[in-house]
């Protein structure tokens, strides 16, 4: 059995797999990649349109924040992580061991279920919002495609009238199901790579050529941003920014199974209780805090950037990216400093940031799906083949799944929120079940140091704290904003 096969089972741990750690830092950034993989996740839609919208609402003030949000949800990352490598297991296998299991899997397995369905509608507006951007792209391509599906499909001449970005949603869809469908970790990794890279670098420089327009970031604009502060008047906007910036509760499910598909467990082998044993499992540990800590500086700086963008461009003007007009307001960004020529490359930077989002997310959800399927009983998984054959259907219902959401609720904005909801709803649970890993699971040999427990509880105290105010609000202002479009 191929070992790119063996690592769909999170769960194999063969012998012949177990490998020395790397012994310098260049031969551990060869070994970085889950951690590239969740930048990916995390610079999506949150990044582009809400911390890009916050900005735009509340010029730099939260800037601080933002960068405190980013930096401190890795602790809980790492040790999820940790515990992942140590024991073999993967997140919702974790969890099922905890104390209060039922009848089949724990309630939390179930609860991370839940979720997930409405994650899976950011997914969906995810779709849409790239629906949105090659219909602005390309509008007579559009008018072409909805002739020949009208002709085709009588019934969707009508829908495709009012929705033109309707059969580019579901031409993103599709594709995103090409790339995951055969796909195995590797591929999934160089892709995402390449994307997050290029998109980084991108805004990286159109926040810095800022200076040579009419909207020029100015020194005491970012001294401002990092004083401790938050205006009486956006109290519950600085709790939103802590919410969606940075790790959330879907990347900190997700993390574990990347790092196990990557190898990190299989090399650790099996806990015996030996020296070397315990001397591999502190070695692949320290690659995967390497990878942690890089992508929280990859994914830092875009958050960043966008966040910037909103606030030095589209505040000013007092434009606010919202519903139909929401890409096409957000590409005022670019246009109004640099010029109508890059409206385009806004276009296909927005394009890959959300496409690459919902594609990484698909082909995740795929592997806990199963996992959710096996230990629930609901299907047999005799061997790692069982599951990869099991996640590429899973890797071909979630993005099928989006698009279905997106036609029934069409609002990009809205499927958003919800997602949100749902990922803050399960942020503290999960943040609480890693203080449990910590103190309850990790062998003592490998257990972090003062200094990063001391982080580790300030993060879990401000994820639960937050939690307390943004959900019950959210889901007010969920409420209201279905009243108004419905």
């Amino acid at each position: 059995m191929s070992e790119e096969i063996a690592a769909f089972d999170p769960y194999a741990l063969p012998p012949e797999d177990v490998r020395d750690p790397p012994k310098t830092w260049i031969a551990a950034l060869r070994k970085i990649g889950p951690g590239i993989i969740l930048a990916g996740t995390i610079v999506g839609s949150g990044e582009l349109i809400l911390t890009t919208s916050l900005g735009a609402r509340h010029g730099f003030v939260f800037l601080w924040l933002i960068l405190f949000s980013c930096v401190i949800k890795v602790f809980v990352q790492v040790e999820l992580g940790r515990y992942a490598i140590s024991s073999g297991r993967p997140t919702l296998g974790a969890i099922n061991e905890l104390p209060g299991r039922g009848r089949r899997a724990h309630w939390l397995v179930w609860w991370w279920f839940c979720m997930m369905l409405c994650t899976v509608m950011q997914l969906g507006g995810m779709a849409g919002g790239v629906g949105q951007v090659l219909h602005l792209a390309f509008p007579h391509f559009t008018q072409q495609m909805s002739t020949a599906v009208s002709a085709g499909l009588p019934g969707a001449e009508q829908i495709l009238k009012v929705r033109p970005e309707a059969i580019w949603a579901l031409i993103t869809c599709l594709t995103a199901i090409s790339l995951i469908y055969n796909g195995g970790y590797r591929r999934i990794e160089w892709l995402t790579t390449m994307i997050v890279v290029s998109v980084t670098i991108i805004t990286m420089l159109a926040v810095v050529a800022l200076n040579w327009t009419d909207f020029p970031v100015h020194l005491k604009d970012l001294q401002n941003g990092l004083e401790l502060q938050i205006p009486q008047s956006g109290q519950m906007a600085a709790f939103a920014v802590f919410g969606i910036t940075g790790v959330g509760a879907t990347e900190l499910f997700y993390y574990p199974y990347w790092c196990l598909e990557k190898g990190y467990a299989r090399y650790v082998g099996k806990a015996d209780g030996t020296v070397e044993w315990e001397r591999r499992a502190q070695g692949w540990i320290r690659v995967m805090q390497l990878d942690a800590w890089i992508s929280m500086v990859v994914f830092t700086i875009s958050t960043v950037a966008f966040y910037i963008l909103g606030a030095a461009v589209l505040h000013p003007q007092n434009l606010d990216p919202k519903g139909t007009d929401l890409i096409d307001t957000l590409s005022k960004m670019y246009v109004g400093p640099f010029g109508a020529w890059t409206r385009m490359l806004f276009l296909i930077g927005a394009g890959a940031v959300l496409f690459k989002t919902l594609y990484l997310a698909s082909a995740a959800n795929s592997r806990l799906a199963v996992d959710f399927l096996v230990l629930n009983r609901f299907v047999s998984s005799r061997d790692a083949n069982d599951r990869r054959l099991l996640v590429r259907r899973f890797c071909a219902f979630f993005p099928l799944l989006a698009f279905t959401y997106y036609m029934l609720l069409h609002d990009p904005q809205l499927l958003v929120k919800i997602g949100g909801i749902a990922q803050a709803s399960t942020l503290p649970m999960i943040a609480i079940v890693t203080l449990y890993f910590r103190y309850r699971k990790v062998d003592k040999q490998l257990r972090p140091s003062l200094m990063t427990d001391i982080l580790l509880w300030i993060a879990v105290i401000s994820i639960v704290f937050v939690a307390l105010f943004v959900v019950p609000t959210q889901i007010i202002e969920l409420v209201k904003f279905m009243q108004t479009i419905f």
